[in-house]
Parts: C-alpha cells; structure tokens; sequence
C-alpha cells in the first residue's frame, strides 16, 4: 500500500510539474483559445538562468522571427559598415557622345536601389558626355547564383503579386514593384501606374459593381502581364471593383528583365539619350571601367527596416548577401572568391549561418533555413536555439544595433498595436512571426526590476490564427514584465487587473 501511495504521489507530482511550467495566465489563455500544450514552445531566460522553458527543444516553424537569425548574423559577419553595392560599367569607347559598346547595369545586392537612384546613376553617365548607346543594355545579376532564384517557383500562397512575396535578386530595382492607382466612378475606372515605364501600360478587364471599398479586395483577381506583338507589355487587372472607390495597391507582375529594362530607357529617355541596342541578361567583362556607382545604406539601417517592418525582401537579400559578398572596410562590400560548380549562393549562405551558430556552442541540430525570413513551411528552430541567439545578440559588438532593430512593444513596427495595457508596453524588444498556423515572438523583455529577460514563444497550430495565438503570446509578454525575482513558475503572480 505504501509504494501505491508513493508511485501516485510521484505520478500526481510530475503531472502538477508539467502543467506547472507554464504561468497560469498563459495557461488560462491557451485553454480558452483552444490552443494545446503540445502545440507551443516557449523559452524565457534572465541571464543564464532558465525561468521558463516547454518544448523548448521541439523544432517548431518560427514565421518571422527567423528573421532575427539572418539579421544578427549579417551583422557579425558582414558588420556594420557593409553596404550593397550597384554599378555601371562598360568597356565600350565613347566617340563624339557616342558610347560604341554594351551599357552594364551589375547589381550588388543593393537593398536600396530604385527608381531616382538608377536616374542619378544615369544622369552622371549623361554628365560624362555619353549621349547615345549603340549597343545593348546588359544586365548583369550573377551575384546569385542562380541569377534569377524566382524562375519556376511555385508560388507561396495565393497573393503571388503581393509585395511580402517578392523573391530578391542582386540587380532588384524597386523591388519589382508597379503602384497601380485606381480611380472609379459610377461608369467607369481611371489607371495610373508608377513608375512611368517604356512601353509598358495598364489596363483593366475588371467589373464595377456596387460594393464597400474598405473591401475592395474580395473581387480582386490575379493580374497577367501579357506581351503584345510588337515587344510591349500590357499589365491587365482582373476581377471586380467597386464603384465610387479609390485605392493604391502594388503589385509584382512584370518580368524583372522587362521592369528595369523598361525602366533604364524610360530614364534615359527622359535625361535626353538613346540607346540602340536590345535588354540582354549577362556579365560583366573583366576589363569593364566603372561609370557610375550607388551603395546603399550601411547594414545596420538595413537590419532595422527589415526587423522593424518585417520585410522579407530585405531578409532574403540580407541572406544570399552573407552567401555572396564580405565586408570591405573601404567600399562596403566586396564578391567573395567565385564559387565551386554547383555550389549554389544559399549553400553557402547555409554553411555560413551554421558556423556562425557552432561558434556560439549553438547545436544546430533540426534547424532548418529556406530564405531567412521566416516565409517558408519547412524553416524550422527550437525555442532553446532561438534562445541562443538571443543571448548571443546581447554579448555581440553590435547588440546596440542589433537591439534598436526590433520593435517595440505598443511603440513601432509589427508591435505597435500590441501590449499598450501592460508593463511591457515601451520597454519590450520583440520580434514578432505570423503566417496561418503559425505565430511567434523573440526577444528581450525586461521584468519588473529591469533586468533584461530573453523571451522566445513559438505557437505552431491550426487554431492559432483570428488573434487566438497572439493573445497567449501577448500574456506570456506581460507575464515576464510582471516578474521581479527568480520563483518556481507554478508560483508566477498572475497578471494585476
């Protein structure tokens, strides 16, 4: 009877343990959103002591928050003064205004290269007394290899035109991005699109209908960019709209090469110069002379946009950068040696990631990068890596930008709206990850005495969408800016009213 008594107690002890170590308040939350035990990872650490961990070695899908992988690694590898680089190049000559050659466009990873850039670069070109190109205009993405990652890829999800779905190259001008401007009236519907570019128009074969135009977006179909017979593109919106509705929406339908090609001869139309030749994809010659060049920000504000907005253009750049460039403490950046055949840029990126992990005795065992940002179904992290990281973050020479990279709670970013009823509100550094079963948060969250605490909450579920997992993750948050001393977590205070 006694060792009856005794197993029960013990069974009765380790069932009380494992529902113990989560705080009530998130418990209490998890129930009532449905959401299991089985179904979240968590990690909260102040220093090197553990003050909350479930599931923490469960590789689980991190959404954005794998974001913060990406960002902390460029800058420990690439470091602060790294900039991406754009550049025009030729090895033609220039007789009487006339540049007798090939106009190189290369990219270099330019994560701020745009419309007004590329003319400035132009216009120095006009500057240097070049008024007509005989021959093509060459662009060159070899950077990446594969030069054009987003050839064949399925897409995502159903928003294939959206801006968080746009796949990076090196040579990626305004992200690819046409901002269409449509105006209705009762009859009819007026379209504008920016940038202005070379034979290329927008058209509609969209419906006006009688609707809300808060909910424009429920008729809205995929565009098609449909090239006509003579070499010109039309982009076509499909779909309905609503009458008496106005709205700017942008989108990613044109092939990259027609984008910046039309793009280029549109500027340089408009400084006064021609170009003779046709928009090719190539390299660069070795012996091409440089005409013009644009770096972008340093790395640092770079990895601010990218955590803050959640950008994953910019995170997928900042990977196949780590694959692809080194720092260069003159120019910003330099190619790293070309690599072996097969050897792809996210191999490399990959294997740079990973020894960057090991050298922080971060085990990199179940991790799993696709595109570092977290926009993916096969990325996968432990709450206990995420952790180290983390922590890793805070020991780095560039915690300081590192830190002032993420969001802060009821202040900015993807956190703006979120924990302004709780003492983590303007105190709490938080990344934040969303995709349909999946959301997150990373971080550091400071308790109530001040002391920095590392948080990473994982919740992988089909009920996790509607604001049921940001609640429990929103608790988990308030609970740990609540906390003032070491204390068994069954024993956690639950939140003040």
């Amino acid at each position: 009877m006694f060792r009856r008594l005794t197993l029960a107690a013990a069974l009765f002890a380790s069932f009380s343990f494992a529902h113990a170590q989560l705080p009530a308040p998130v418990a209490e939350t998890m129930k009532l959103n449905g959401i299991g035990a089985n179904e979240v990872g968590v990690l909260v650490l102040r220093g090197d002591t553990t003050l909350l961990a479930h599931g923490e070695r469960v590789a689980m899908q991190p959404a954005s928050t794998m974001k913060l992988v990406t960002t902390l690694v460029s800058l420990e590898r690439l470091g602060p003064v790294f900039r991406g680089r754009t550049e025009l190049r030729t090895n033609g000559q220039v007789e009487g205004g006339v540049l007798r050659g090939d106009l190189v466009l290369k990219g270099g990873a330019d994560a701020d290269l745009d419309g007004d850039v590329l003319k400035n670069m132009l216009r120095a070109v006009r500057y240097a007394g070049i008024e007509r190109i005989e021959g093509n205009l060459v662009l060159d993405r070899t950077l990446f290899q594969p030069a054009r990652q987003d050839v064949g890829v399925a897409p995502f999800d159903e928003a294939p035109e959206a801006y968080y779905n746009v796949i990076p190259d090196a040579l990626l001008v305004n992200k690819n991005m046409l901002q269409v401007d449509m105006r209705s009236n009762a009859r009819s519907l007026t379209l504008r699109m920016q940038p202005d570019l070379d034979r290329v128009e927008v058209t509609s074969e969209m419906t006006l209908i009688d609707a809300d135009c808060a909910k424009w977006e429920a008729g809205w179909k995929l565009p098609e960019a449909r090239r006509q017979p003579d070499g010109s593109v039309r982009v076509v919106l499909r779909g309905t709209f609503p009458k008496n509705c106005v709205h700017s929406y942008g989108i990613n339908v044109l092939d990259r090469d027609d984008y910046v090609g039309a793009l280029v001869r549109r500027s340089w139309h408009d400084l006064g110069g021609t170009i003779g030749g046709r928009t090719v994809a190539g390299t660069t010659p070795p012996d091409a002379r440089l005409l013009a060049a644009h770096a972008a920000r340093a790395l640092p504000e770079i990895v601010r946009d990218t955590n803050k907005l959640s950008d994953n253009a910019l995170a997928r750049t900042l990977l196949l950068s780590l694959g692809s460039l080194q720092a260069d403490p003159l120019e910003g950046s330099l190619p790293l040696p070309a690599p072996q055949d097969g050897v792809t840029t996210f191999a490399r990126a990959d294997a740079t990631i990973r020894d960057w992990m090991r050298s922080q005795r971060i085990d990199d065992t179940g991790f799993v990068i696709e595109n570092g940002s977290g926009l993916s179904r096969i990325e996968r992290i432990t709450a206990q890596q995420m952790g180290q990281v983390l922590q890793a973050g805070l020991r780095s020479a560039w915690a300081p930008e590192f830190q002032a990279s993420l969001p802060i709670g009821a202040v900015d970013g993807t956190m703006r709206r979120r924990l302004q009823n709780s003492p983590a509100a303007g105190r709490a550094r938080l990344k934040t990850g969303s995709l349909r079963n999946v959301v997150a948060l990373a971080g550091y969250v400071p308790d109530a005495s001040g002391t920095p605490c590392v948080l990473v909450a994982f919740v992988n579920s089909e009920r996790a969408g509607e604001g049921r997992g940001r609640a429990v993750l929103d608790a988990l948050a308030d609970w740990v800016a609540r906390s003032g001393t070491v204390v068994p977590t069954a024993a956690a205070p639950a939140p003040q009213q």
